[in-house]
């Protein structure tokens, strides 16, 4: 490769050297020419060699800083926490001083009947009786004089020096008694106390116990031995057993032990015996929290086991309780975890399942969630509360629409609200269709940056929350067309910022259509009752994975399994009062005038919900899985019980009628009825076949 440099014209517009000269650099490119690496590659070590595996041992070593003292806020949380903790227990125990001597001193004659038996028995060598008697019973003369023998050698010097000390202690109290008689009645009442000591009963402890019924005991290695062996899980004979990967040590609010199990044993042995495990441990439920270490290996466990019971603790704010606000692009404040780290909740590009039995929580759940959307200007809200309670009326001021109630009306309109939002996806997606692929660098979606380019496409997040979503999945003439708007939603809308979020207390299989949980990306589980529910809500399988809502007490309101694949974590939804909730509301509202993004009925305005879903979009939505052809007055009869008020009049038409019906409504769409025999069914008639309907493209 060459470089030369040539002279330009004035008018060149090139850069001008130091001399006014301006230049030119030409490189002249060598054929064929071999890449030489800027940076060499760093050396290797050998397989095997120890290098190698202090290398490998480096990758997984534990840090030299203990977690606690990495995070300034966790050490003062930490040095705060102690200083309270012995301060108050210093305070306790000093308060009840006098409580504590006096119990000594009614203990004293007592404590001092036992110290008298004991020292008669040292002097007398009592415990040398038995065989001394032994010895006589026997005949055993040079035995007995022996032992005889020795028990006046040891008794004798006793005898004496019981005597000196009686009589020094008593002449010197005697004389003291009259020289410092302040003194001498202190040492008296002192000497009282320490004989009080040896008076104390068993049932009758003398200190007062500093006892907090959500404060526990420390963790050790004896416990979780025992534990584990309680509930069957230790080595078997002449095998390796239970060995800890590393010591037990602190881990935030609690205690964290990373223990190895019995070859061929896993981890999840343990997760589904937890309940079984805290017995064991003789803890709450709520404070011991098994977990697989999937980046070590299937068998390693490990236990966290909080200090303070969860459950019982004090309430930790929700982190925009006062200020600041969201972003529904980016991860969103929910609730803490059993360390007390924040969780955040993803709703972009994801939708949301929340379930649990009623009173496990879900209204919390809700305004976690709700709260946190409306203190993002940008995002419209569409409320459906199917409960009627007023449970989110706190947001009704920021919302594009809410819906309070469980009429028909209501319903219907939750239908609506589902219709409007494909219809809106659809819309934003034949805009981003249009786009140049510089402009979607990361995929045919909306971003912040879409959203702020263009403005005027109000490409902003919508999120539809519909609670007590039951409600339409177990009405007679809502539930199909219910099910196949929300499993479309779920599946097509997210990557265009259309969010459904779907509360239910009936998680069962009735109320929760397996297209729709099936679909869900964001799963919730509060506390439920079986392991059917359990999986309804966080997917096939997740009960034997040991995800479990099923240990979740009922008066853990709020708490529950947060799961996105097939990973999951024990979450507690911060806790919002009602008036608090109303507070925030107010800042949401002040954000959103400031911004001036309100519509809908936040404004006055009247929302009339689209409906585009077409007649070939109901076929799609109630053609029978499997089957490749069906005749025209079935397909009408299905249509009818998804939405009675379009079709339902086709069903008082004779066969015939009813299949013209069908074929004039699909002509528009260039879809044709065509003559079918179908053995299993009626023989020859008019009807379609799958290949008919075309499956729907975004944006279509």
């Amino acid at each position: 490769m060459t470089e030369t440099t040539v002279q330009l014209h004035k008018d060149a517009q090139d850069a001008q050297d130091a001399t006014g000269v301006l230049t030119e650099t030409i490189i002249d490119v060598i054929q064929d020419a071999e890449p030489r690496p800027v940076d060499p590659p760093a050396p290797a070590a050998e397989p095997g060699t120890w290098i190698a595996e202090r290398q490998a041992y480096l990758q997984d070593a534990p840090p030299v800083v203990p977690p606690a003292l990495r995070r300034w806020d966790a050490f003062k949380d930490t040095v705060r926490w102690a200083a309270s903790y012995y301060g108050h227990v210093t305070s306790f125990h000093s308060l009840r001083a006098p409580v504590y001597l006096g119990r000594l001193l009614l203990r004293s004659p007592r404590g001092t009947g036992r110290l008298l038996i004991r020292w008669g028995k040292w002097v007398a060598d009592t415990e040398a009786r038995p065989v001394t008697a032994k010895a006589a019973v026997t005949a055993d003369i040079e035995a007995w004089m022996a032992l005889s023998k020795e028990h006046s050698r040891r008794v004798r010097p006793r005898r004496i020096a019981s005597l000196v000390v009686a009589t020094t202690t008593g002449i010197s109290t005697l004389t003291a008694a009259f020289l410092v008689p302040g003194w001498t009645m202190a040492a008296a009442v002192a000497a009282a106390a320490l004989t009080g000591a040896a008076g104390k009963r068993g049932d009758q402890p003398l200190v007062t116990r500093y006892v907090a019924k959500n404060v526990l005991r420390r963790l050790d290695s004896t416990e979780v031995f025992d534990a584990l062996a309680a509930i069957g899980v230790e080595g078997k004979r002449g095998r390796k057993g239970v060995e800890f990967a590393s010591e037990v040590m602190r881990d935030g609010p609690g205690w964290r032990a990373e223990v190895d199990l019995p070859p061929g044993v896993e981890a999840t042995a343990v997760l589904e015996k937890r309940a079984a495990l805290a017995a064991a441990m003789r803890r709450p439920i709520s404070t011991v929290w098994p977990e697989a270490d999937r980046t070590a290996h299937p068998g390693r466990l490990v236990l966290w086991v909080a200090q303070r019971d969860p459950a019982k603790a004090g309430r930790k704010l929700w982190p925009l309780m006062k200020q600041g606000q969201a972003d529904v692009y980016e991860p969103l404040p929910y609730g803490f975890d059993p360390r007390g780290n924040l969780v955040q909740i993803t709703l972009m590009y994801s939708n949301l399942l929340v379930g649990g039995i009623p009173g496990s929580g879900k209204t919390s759940c809700a305004l976690a969630i709700v709260l946190g959307v409306a203190l993002d200007p940008t995002a419209e809200l569409w409320i459906y509360e199917l409960k009627g309670s007023g449970d989110l009326d706190s947001v009704r001021p920021v919302c594009h629409r809410y819906v309070s109630g469980d009429d028909e009306p209501d319903l219907e309109a939750a239908l609506g609200g589902m219709r409007s939002g494909i219809a809106e996806y659809q819309r934003r997606a034949e805009f981003i269709r249009g786009l140049p692929s510089s402009e979607v660098p990361e995929g045919r979606k909306v971003t912040r940056a879409l959203a702020e380019k263009y403005p005027e496409q109000n490409l902003g997040p919508r999120v539809i929350v519909i609670d007590e979503v039951q409600e339409l999945f177990t009405h007679d003439d809502y539930k199909e067309e219910a099910a196949a708007l929300a499993t479309r939603l779920i599946k097509k809308g997210r990557a265009y910022g259309i969010i459904l979020i779907l509360l239910t207390q009936n998680p069962d299989a009735p109320s929760l259509p397996s297209s729709v949980s099936s679909s869900v990306g964001t799963r919730l589980c509060l506390a439920v009752m079986d392991w059917r529910a359990n999986n309804n809500v966080l997917g096939t399988g997740a009960y034997d994975r040991g995800l479990r809502a099923t240990d979740i007490s009922v008066d853990e309101q709020g708490t529950g399994i947060l799961a996105r694949g097939r990973d999951g974590i024990t979450v507690r939804a911060a806790f919002i009062k009602q008036t608090e909730a109303e507070d925030i509301a107010k800042r949401a509202l002040a954000l959103r005038t400031a911004a001036g993004t309100l519509t809908g009925q936040s404004v006055g305005a009247q929302v009339a919900e689209q409906d585009v879903e077409t007649a070939v979009d109901h076929l799609r939505a109630i053609w029978p899985d499997g089957v490749d052809a069906v005749h025209s007055h079935r397909l009408v009869e299905a249509l009818a019980r998804l939405r009675p008020d379009l079709y339902g009049p086709w069903t008082e038409l004779d066969t015939a009628a009813a299949s013209t019906a069908l074929s004039a409504a699909l002509k528009p769409f260039k879809v044709s009825t065509r003559q079918l025999t179908i053995r299993e069914c009626c023989g020859g008639a008019k009807g379609l076949r799958h290949s008919d309907i075309a499956e729907p493209e975004d944006g279509e």
